[in-house]
């Protein structure tokens, strides 16, 4: 398949969007469900704010959810981080608890499987659970699922049912990017009717698999589309193209319609899509003032587990930059040693703290070149990546010293930092401090209550993003520089 320009996404003429917002307003106002995330790290909720993020699924917790005053709440499952087997249980943990709080309150609700829109997770495991344990104990029955992976703030777009990632200024079929050769989630479809098939082994032939079409999103043929979703049965899959958030507006004031007439639907999204059926506006990023206490003379942490070249030349900026930080290398490889991990967390531990006490900041990061098995045992794979990811979180985890901020690199990084590290139950989504990047504000019950905690997908952002966002956040202290 063929890149494309960035610059021909200009060439799409966009509907008229006044009308439209009205008329999608008005329709979400009387959908009257609670709409529940299913995420499967921390960086879904990176285009929203003022939405509360659950880390817990206790039926205390589910019931609280149900009672918050916005009508989309997001639930942090990690399951990306998970085995299948893993997944699977929580999934359906979660749901027959969901199922159960909605019979006490009378409350419909929608549920949304978010994940990473480069196609990586457990797809279709988590939402085909999803629908077994709903239907298993309830009258619904889901006709469909829509896939839409679009998200322009990573620059993810899909264009004729080809899905694509944004790479300097062009536009490179997923299936081709470093994301498709994930040792645990890699895939090589990237037209998504196809991708589809291939996760599903068949059993959703690409020729089945309804296409929502760029030109009737554009041209706002509401009435085609309804007509679309009200033929979908036997959990077939729905592909929505989408360049730009108009597309996504258009194609949920369908689903309203659809919704309305008695339809059901389950959804494996990225980010925009929840931003849109949540109904949720825009506001301006996040600035210093908003983020830290003035009182704080501490300096900042930033975790960078990721390993995606993306993030390498984001720290490479970083620590290369004249910002006074300390860089302490993890080296995650150590793992295979007879002493484990145990002593070089105790070394990187014992520099953090000295750095953060004298007022100063530091970049833990892991060594740039993966650990992986010589294996093609994927689960094996993902438990050792969970062993490091363990060990690089417990360095917040052992901390005595409050930060001024965390940053944390990586979907499973940043996950076990807010939940394992910071043991955040509830937090605020502030909102973002750069496109696509959210911030947490933690809530009481954590470590560090009202702290501003970044989450940094590690597959998105510019090669400067990570050192502007240190820049904002540090403002004017006055650090040392160390290498």
């Amino acid at each position: 398949m063929n890149t494309i320009a960035v610059a021909q996404l200009a060439t799409y003429k966009k509907p008229e969007t006044v009308q439209l917002d009205t008329a999608l307003h008005e329709a979400l106002h009387h959908l009257n469900r609670k709409i529940l995330v299913l995420d499967d790290d921390p960086t879904g909720v990176q285009t929203v704010h003022g939405i509360a993020v659950y880390t817990h699924w206790d039926l205390e917790s589910i019931r609280s959810m149900f009672e918050e005053p916005a009508s989309m709440v997001f639930i942090l499952t990690n399951s990306r981080g998970m085995t299948a087997e893993e997944t699977r249980l929580i999934h359906q943990e979660i749901m027959q608890r969901v199922v159960q709080v909605s019979e006490e309150k009378h409350q419909a609700f929608l549920v949304i499987s978010r994940s990473d829109s480069t196609l990586r997770g457990h797809y279709p495991l988590e939402t085909e659970v999803i629908r077994q344990t709903v239907e298993a104990s309830t009258p619904i029955r889901y006709d469909g699922e829509v896939i839409i992976p679009f998200f322009m703030e990573g620059g993810r777009y899909t264009i004729g049912d080809i899905h694509y990632v944004k790479e300097g200024d062009q536009l490179i079929p997923a299936g081709q990017t470093e994301f498709a050769r994930d040792k645990t989630f890699g895939y090589s479809s990237s037209n998504l009717r196809d991708w589809c098939e291939e996760k599903t082994k068949g059993h959703f032939p690409a020729s089945s698999i309804i296409s929502i079409a760029l030109e009737d999103l554009r041209s706002v043929n509401i009435d085609k589309i309804v007509d679309q979703l009200m033929s979908v049965q036997y959990f077939n899959k729905i592909v929505v193209n989408a360049i730009g958030y108009e597309d996504v507006k258009v194609f949920v004031l369908a689903l309203a319609k659809a919704l309305g007439q008695g339809k059901e639907f389950l959804f494996r999204s990225a980010a925009a899509l929840t931003k849109v059926i949540g109904n949720v506006g825009d506001r301006p990023l996040l600035t210093r003032k908003e983020l830290i206490q003035d009182s704080s003379t501490n300096g900042g942490i930033i975790i960078v587990g990721s390993h995606v070249n993306k993030t390498t030349k984001q720290l490479e900026a970083l620590t290369s930059s004249a910002l006074p930080l300390l860089a302490i290398e993890f080296n995650q490889h150590l793992v295979v040693s007879p002493e484990g991990l145990e002593p070089e967390v105790q070394r990187v531990v014992a520099l953090a703290e000295k750095t953060l006490s004298g007022g100063k900041s530091v970049v833990i990061a892991t060594r740039r070149d993966r650990f992986d098995l010589m294996t093609d045992d994927k689960e094996a794979q993902l438990r050792v990546s969970v062993k490091i990811s363990d060990s690089l979180t417990s360095v917040v985890e052992r901390l005595s010293t409050r930060p001024s901020f965390i940053i944390a690199k990586g979907g499973i990084t940043s996950s076990d930092v807010g939940t394992k590290a910071l043991k955040v139950k509830r937090a605020l989504v502030m909102g973002q401090i750069k496109p696509g990047i959210p911030v947490w504000m933690t809530g009481k019950e954590s470590k560090y209550p009202d702290l501003p905690y970044v989450i940094f997908p590690g597959n998105v952002g510019e090669v400067d993003t990570l050192r502007e966002i240190v820049e904002i956040l540090m403002g004017k202290q006055e650090l040392l520089f160390c290498n």
